[in-house]
């Protein structure tokens, strides 16, 4: 396993650990229930960078620190200084599109893990992943117009993406807090389990993926990506990395292994 801190501050961090083909990102602020500096908004594109530079992993994990919430939102406490007037305003939502856009346009396949408290920026950073797996007792809000705020325009989309237009605008407009069972019901999560199992779960989900081919994951994401007109939809790529698996090592491997009637090695090669 290796560890890198890839961001530190008074109020929390952002950790990246690689353990064999999965990558991690945590959210680390357990005293504020996993709530976002500024510095660890600023810190989560590189920890995407590293991990899809990361030749070994296979699927990167975003996750609560240990045990806790997965992310409560921004940290507000430092809302007077970081995010007083429009201008440091328009600074903190760059950072935030950034962290968005880091997770959105990542190659590789990308996993929330959300266990308590999935609220506000944490919504965002979820939907911004390609699978949503949750405990069964987590709880999901978007409390903006509680503060008057507003989110950057991409990362609605990505809600919208999941569970339509009226939802969002009803979980917006709201402000109120659902269940897990009425976010797997409206499309926020993928799959609940027992908060006991939530770990297991994933790493199962995780071996899944990572038995089979990266290249083929690779080039459906951006198909599917194209198609939704997602913010990082490109059709331009999707036909590119579609064409790559065709010429690739994976794809010889693939058909060998179907006549040989074994389970393929994948490469992403």
């Amino acid at each position: 396993m290796r560890k890198t801190r890839a961001a530190t501050a008074p109020e929390g961090r952002i950790t990246v650990d690689v353990i064999g083909g999965l990558g991690r990102i945590g959210i680390d602020n357990p005293g504020r229930h996993n709530a976002l500096s500024l510095a660890m908004w600023q810190a989560i594109p590189e920890a995407v960078a590293t991990l899809e530079a990361a030749e070994d992993v296979r699927v990167v994990v975003l996750t609560g620190s240990e045990g806790g919430a997965f992310a409560s939102g921004a940290d507000i406490t430092e809302f007077d200084v970081v995010r007083a007037d429009a201008a440091t305003s328009a600074s903190y939502e760059a950072a935030n599109a950034a962290a968005f856009a880091a997770l959105r346009r990542a190659e590789k396949p990308t996993v929330a893990v959300i266990r308590r408290f999935c609220m506000g920026g944490g919504v965002g950073l979820a939907a911004a992943c390609d699978i949503r797996i949750a405990a069964d007792d987590a709880v999901f809000a978007i409390p903006a117009a509680r503060l008057g705020l507003a989110y950057p325009p991409e990362a609605v989309a990505d809600i919208v993406a999941l569970i339509g237009p009226s939802r969002a605008k009803d979980l917006f407009y709201t402000a109120k807090r659902i269940d897990a069972a009425t976010a797997l019901r409206i499309g926020l999560v993928d799959e609940l389990v027992r908060d006991d199992e939530l770990e297991a779960a994933a790493v199962a989900y995780v071996a899944r993926v990572s038995a089979l081919a990266p290249m083929t994951q690779r080039a459906v994401k951006a198909a599917i990506d194209a198609a939704v007109g997602s913010a990082a939809g490109d059709w331009g790529r999707a036909r590119e990395l579609a064409e790559l698996c065709f010429e690739s090592q994976d794809y010889a491997e693939g058909r060998a292994a179907f006549r040989e009637k074994r389970e393929p090695v994948f490469t992403g090669r």
